[in-house]
């Protein structure tokens, strides 16, 4: 395996390359890590794919909450395809070394799409609450004009607060060592290189955390809480199984993202182990993507009946 290590002697400021030791102490299960990523990263590719076809295809599906269905489905594509190419090349060819720009600009856009599908998740949120909470004014509410505006400032607001916070971590001197203990560049395994106190870097990164998804985090809360709140009020139990089927899988991968990122990034820089990272960072960066076509289409007769429409075409 080639790695390129930063020798005692160093100066700090020679740093130029990181290297991402990622799964390289499960030398055994190189062969079937390279496989099972290759699986998951095709049916990640496949399986949002498809769910932005269906969605573009079927009139029956054009409503803002497929819209936007649309967009977080094109969301993970890009989000797994900054981590996951980059996993099996390491993998494949056993040469972990990252340049320093390569390390920050995987870091930026990473930061930018969860930024984005934290936002993006609020959005979706207050479709639902407003589709089942204000029927009569959904359609006034979530006009054309108004679900592109949400759309496009969820996928705008994270560039220039994630850019800012990846040069501010780049700009500290790296003394400790070069290698980082993570399959990507990721803030926690990266502070852990930094020379001197960076208490300064760290609590940055907490209201950055705040902003971008413990924010979005409770506005979901406070839009499920009035969703719940109106589904119980339901005169049939067939109207509340409806709404209760609507919102269930979004509320899953809410879930799912924000509990995983949330104790990766407001724990203290001491209580990081890399092995906890590493298992934390799976669930938010591949499992999540992976399970959501799957979650989305199976638990929705809509995406189900579009799927075997486009089907019976081919």
């Amino acid at each position: 395996m080639k790695q390129e290590e930063m020798s005692s002697e160093d100066n700090i400021s020679t740093v130029k390359q990181f290297v991402l030791l990622g799964f390289s102490d499960l030398s055994n299960l190189q062969g079937f890590l390279s496989g099972a990523f290759s699986i998951i990263y095709i049916v990640i590719l496949v399986g949002n794919c498809l769910i932005i076809v269906i969605t573009r295809v079927d009139t029956a599906l054009q409503k803002p909450m497929y819209f936007f269905l649309a967009n977080f489905s094109s969301l993970e594509i890009c989000y797994v395809s900054v981590i996951v190419p980059r996993i099996l090349f390491n993998i494949w060819t056993q040469h972990r070394g990252i340049s320093m720009l390569g390390c920050a600009v995987q870091m930026c856009f990473f930061l930018m799409f969860g930024t984005t599908e934290s936002f993006l998740l609020a959005v979706m949120s207050y479709d639902r609450y407003v589709a089942i909470c204000n029927p009569l004014q959904y359609p006034l509410v979530m006009n054309p004009a108004k679900y592109f505006q949400l759309a496009a400032g969820s996928w705008l607001v994270g560039i220039p607060i994630q850019v800012g916070q990846t040069c501010q971590i780049f700009s500290q001197d790296f003394c400790h060592s070069n290698k980082i203990e993570h399959f990507f560049c990721d803030i926690p395994p990266i502070l852990k290189l930094a020379c001197g106190d960076t208490a300064g870097h760290e609590l940055s990164v907490y209201v950055v955390v705040v902003l971008v998804a413990a924010f979005p985090f409770m506005l979901v809360l406070a839009s499920y809480s009035k969703i719940i709140a109106t589904i119980l009020r339901l005169p049939t139990a067939q109207g509340r199984a409806k709404a209760f089927s609507t919102c269930s899988s979004h509320l899953l991968v809410v879930v799912l993202f924000y509990g995983s990122a949330s104790i990766t990034y407001l724990r203290p820089k001491s209580t990081h182990s890399a092995g906890t990272d590493k298992v934390l960072s799976l669930f938010y960066t591949i499992v999540t993507p992976m399970f959501n076509p799957i979650i989305y289409s199976l638990r929705n007769k809509d995406v189900i009946a579009a799927l075997k429409k486009l089907i019976l075409k081919k």
